[in-house]
């Protein structure tokens, strides 16, 4: 048996990308099907609006209306991990209370950036009046590590402390730091946590070392990959199946960071799901030019020709 699905939130989740219309705003119905189409390539769920989401581009009510949107089209809310945070208490109460009050399974909350070199018990007290102020015994919070981004990283002491507090609201990371120590670190500090790898690459020793599994951007593309790795890690009758699942997942991500990465994901995503408008980004983004198109799109025809040969 699968040891990580013993946690509370578990497997390969897609930090997805959100398509925009021509004016900037979500594309519903498009995100919609990408959503289905990601479950059906061997996602267990969506991590929407974090840091490949763009969510920080959007305004409250975008977001909101994003999540209720895709629930409306069918996607179960307890397959939906979306980021939830802003850099005051306020808008993250908002915005965490109404995906709690939607049904999701976990928000994931990054701590407020905007501050450097802000103090644990200034990031506690951030947490701490966030989780008092939704007031609900059904929210779940994945913490967000991403220090290479936030410039704000969260430590295994405010971990300690956050979950001594608040029993049961604490359920696990995202660590987005680019290092497996960190991870590991993570994992082995608490029981009953989930850990889940921020970049592909790391969800396999990730899961060797006690992770659930992953929220990844490259997963808007690869995850019928990803399935097989989690699927089958464990297993020492597998390994091949998922060694060679593992280094195509690490040539996908290699594409996806031939360019600035978000930008590169939606382009890989139009060609894959055949629709233009996948390139747009919002601003600060920009979208790639013609020429890094062409080569991102000639890449993936390689791959992609390896893969059924």
């Amino acid at each position: 048996m699968n040891p990580a699905t013993k946690l509370p939130v578990s497997g390969v989740f897609c930090a997805s990308a959100t398509p925009v219309l021509e004016d900037g705003s979500p594309d519903h119905a498009t995100f919609a099907a990408h959503c289905k189409a990601l479950i059906e390539e061997g996602c267990d769920g969506v991590a929407l609006l974090g840091t490949t989401g763009e969510a920080n581009s959007f305004s409250i009510a975008q977001r909101q209306d994003l999540l209720e949107k895709v629930i409306a089209a069918g996607i179960d809310p307890q397959r939906l991990l979306p980021g939830t945070s802003q850099t005051n208490v306020p808008d993250s109460v908002t915005l965490v209370k109404h995906a709690v009050e939607a049904g999701v399974k976990a928000c994931v909350v990054l701590p407020p950036f905007y501050y450097k070199g802000v103090s644990d018990e200034g990031l506690f007290r951030f947490y701490a009046e966030l989780i008092e102020g939704v007031g609900s015994n059904d929210l779940r919070v994945v913490l967000y590590h991403i220090p290479p981004i936030a410039q704000i990283g969260i430590s295994l002491e405010l971990t300690a402390r956050l979950r001594e507090t608040f029993p049961g609201v604490i359920v696990g990371v995202k660590d987005s730091s680019g290092k497996i120590e960190s991870m590991q670190a993570f994992a082995s500090a608490f029981q009953d946590f989930s850990v889940l790898a921020g970049a592909d690459p790391f969800m396999l020793p990730l899961l060797r070392s006690g992770g659930a599994g992953c929220i990844t951007s490259s997963s808007n593309l690869i995850g019928k990959h990803l399935r097989v790795v989690f699927d089958n890690w464990f297993d020492p009758a597998q390994n091949d199946k998922v060694e060679a699942a593992q280094a195509r997942i690490n040539a996908w991500r290699d594409l996806s960071n031939a360019y600035v990465q978000l930008p590169t994901i939606k382009a890989m995503l139009a060609k894959r799901r055949n629709h233009a408008g996948w390139t747009r980004v919002r601003p600060p983004l920009v979208d790639l030019t013609p020429a890094e198109l062409d080569a991102v799109w000639a890449k993936m025809a390689e791959l992609e020709a390896q893969e059924n040969v």
